[in-house]
C-alpha cells in the first residue's frame, strides 16, 4: 500500500470514527444485490413483545375452558365475522380485516423454552440448537439485498435494550453486519435522540466541511496514480453523508409528526417505539425490529420489567409484587394495564393504519411475534408460565391476505391442532415475501458456504 493511499485511508478512518466509532461505515458496507422486482415486500416491520405473550388473552380466546384457569377478558367480536379477539384488543380488533393471525405456532425441537433461548429462535428463524450459529433474519436480509435508504445502516431495532437484547446474533457473519440499536430508556422523552447517527460537536459544521475537502484533495491526489477509489473506502464516503443527510435525523425525529397521530399510536414508550420503527419503513430501511419494554419512572411504581413474562398474578390490576417470592414474576404489570396489553393494543392498530394509510402496508411485511406463550393453566401463583407447545403471531402487508386465522389450537388453548407452524417457516416466509434466493449461500470468515432458510417451507396461507 503506497504512502498516498495509507494517508488517504487514515483519514477516512480517523474522521468517521471520530464521529461515529466503527459501527456506522461497518454497516455501509454490506454488498448486496437487488431483491426481485416482483417480490411482494420490499421491507419488513417486526414488532417483537418480549416474554412470551399469553395467546389465551390476546389473539386466541378460549371462554369455554374451566373457570379456575379462564381468562376473565372475554372473547369480543372484529371487524372479521367469526374471528374474534379478547377484550383486551378493541383497537386491533378494529383492523382485524388487514391481519392474519396464525393461532399454530410452535416448536418441535425441544428446548428454547426459556428467554434467551426463544428469542434468539424468534429473532433468526432458526432453533439456537442448530450446529452453525445462524444470524438474525435482519442480519441475512441485509447481507443478501442491501437496503434503499445508504444513509441509514439496513438493519436497526428500535430501541434494542429488551431483557435479552443480547440474543441479538450475528452468527457466522462478521460483526460489520451486526444490528444497529437505537437506544433510548424512553422514546417518548422530547429529549430522546440516536447518539450514534449524530456528529459530535467537535465535529460539527466547519470542521466536518474541513475535513471532507481534506479527502476529495486526497481523492484528486489519489486518482492521478490512475487507481480507482473503491472497496472500504467508498462506505466512509457514505458515512459523510448519514452525518449531513436531513433525512436520518428526520427519521427518528417525533416531533415532525403532528399531534393527531402521535395521539393515535397512545401516549408513552410503547407508541413511541411503535412509531420510531414506521418513521424508519418510510425512510427506506429494509428491516426494522420493534422491542419495548416499558421503562421504570414514578408513573408505574413496581415496574421494573414489564416484559409479557406473567409467571405471577398475570390479572391483577396493577403490579404484580417487588419481591421475588413466588415464581419469578415480579416487576411486572398485570397483562390487562395499560404499560401491557392497553399501550399495545392501540400502538399496533395505529400502525397498521398508519402504513395502509401512507401506501406503505402493500409493500411492507408487518410481523408481530413473540418468543412463545402461556400454558393454558393458572400456575399456584395466579400466573402462566412458558409454553412452547401452540402459541400466536399476527402477519400483515406485503400481500398477506387479511381476515384470516391460520392454524387452529384445541380447546384449551394449549396445543396446535390444525396446520402448525415453526419458527422455521416463519423466517423462510419472510425471505421468500422479499424475492430472497436461499439457494445462494452465505459465506463465513473461512469462506465455507452456509446456507440459510433450509429448514422449512413458508407458510402458505400467508403467501
Amino acid at each position: 500500500m503506497s504512502h498516498l493511499e495509507l494517508t488517504r485511508r487514515r483519514l477516512l478512518k480517523s474522521t468517521t470514527a471520530g464521529v461515529l466509532g466503527m459501527s456506522l461505515p461497518q454497516c455501509l458496507a454490506l454488498q448486496a444485490q437487488a431483491a426481485s422486482g416482483n417480490a411482494p415486500a420490499k421491507r419488513v416491520l417486526v414488532i417483537y413483545e418480549q416474554g412470551g405473550m399469553s395467546q389465551l388473552d390476546t389473539f386466541d380466546p378460549k371462554h369455554d375452558v374451566v373457570s379456575d384457569h379462564r381468562s376473565p377478558y372475554a372473547p369480543i367480536s372484529t371487524t372479521v365475522p367469526g374471528m374474534q379477539f379478547t377484550s383486551l384488543l378493541p383497537c386491533t380488533a378494529n383492523v382485524a380485516h388487514k391481519l392474519s393471525v396464525i393461532r399454530s405456532m410452535h416448536h418441535v425441537v425441544p428446548g428454547a423454552n426459556e428467554h434467551p433461548g426463544g428469542t434468539q429462535y424468534a429473532l433468526s428463524g432458526m432453533h439456537p440448537s442448530y450446529p452453525i450459529s445462524m444470524p438474525d433474519l435482519g442480519c441475512i436480509v441485509s447481507k443478501t439485498i442491501g437496503t434503499d435508504c445508504p444513509s441509514l445502516p439496513p438493519y436497526i431495532m428500535v430501541p434494542g435494550n429488551h431483557e435479552q437484547n443480547s440474543a441479538s446474533k450475528t452468527g457466522f457473519l462478521p460483526a460489520a453486519d451486526k444490528v444497529f440499536k437505537t437506544g433510548g430508556h424512553d422514546l417518548s422523552d422530547p429529549k430522546w435522540t440516536v447518539a450514534d447517527l449524530l456528529p459530535i460537536r467537535e465535529n460539527t459544521s466547519d470542521r466536518l466541511s474541513a475535513r471532507q475537502q481534506m479527502l476529495s484533495r486526497l481523492d484528486g491526489r489519489f486518482s492521478e496514480t490512475g487507481r480507482k477509489v473503491d472497496g472500504m473506502d467508498r462506505f466512509y464516503e457514505q458515512a459523510f453523508d448519514t452525518l449531513t443527510n436531513s433525512q436520518v435525523s428526520k427519521a427518528f425525529d417525533l416531533s415532525t409528526e403532528s399531534p393527531l397521530v402521535r395521539e393515535k399510536y397512545g401516549p408513552g414508550h410503547r407508541g413511541a417505539c411503535y412509531l420510531v420503527g414506521r418513521k424508519l419503513i418510510e425512510a427506506g430501511v429494509r428491516f426494522v425490529t420493534v422491542d419495548t419494554i416499558w421503562p421504570f419512572s414514578p408513573d408505574v411504581p413496581g415496574g421494573f420489567l414489564l416484559n409479557w413474562d406473567h409467571h405471577d398474578l398475570i390479572y391483577a390490576p396493577g403490579s404484580c409484587g417487588t419481591v421475588r417470592n413466588m415464581a419469578g414474576g415480579e416487576g411486572r404489570y398485570g397483562i390487562g394495564h395499560w404499560v401491557m396489553t392497553g399501550s399495545m393494543d392501540r400502538a399496533f392498530a395505529a400502525l397498521i393504519d398508519d402504513l395502509d394509510q401512507r401506501g406503505l402496508l402493500a409493500e411492507t411485511l408487518v410481523c408481530l411475534v413473540t418468543e412463545f406463550g402461556r400454558t393454558p393453566k393458572l400456575n399456584k401463583f395466579g400466573g402462566r408460565d412458558h409454553w412452547t407447545e401452540t402459541y400466536s403471531i399476527v402477519m400483515a402487508g406485503a400481500g398477506v391476505p387479511g381476515g384470516q386465522i391460520v392454524g387452529k389450537s384445541d380447546a384449551d388453548g394449549g396445543y396446535a391442532i390444525e396446520d402448525p407452524h415453526t419458527p422455521e417457516e416463519y423466517g423462510v416466509t419472510i425471505y421468500e415475501k422479499l424475492g430472497i434466493n436461499r439457494d445462494i449461500p452465505l459465506h463465513d470468515a473461512t469462506n465455507r458456504p452456509i446456507f440459510f432458510g433450509h429448514a422449512a417451507e413458508s407458510i402458505r396461507a400467508v403467501m
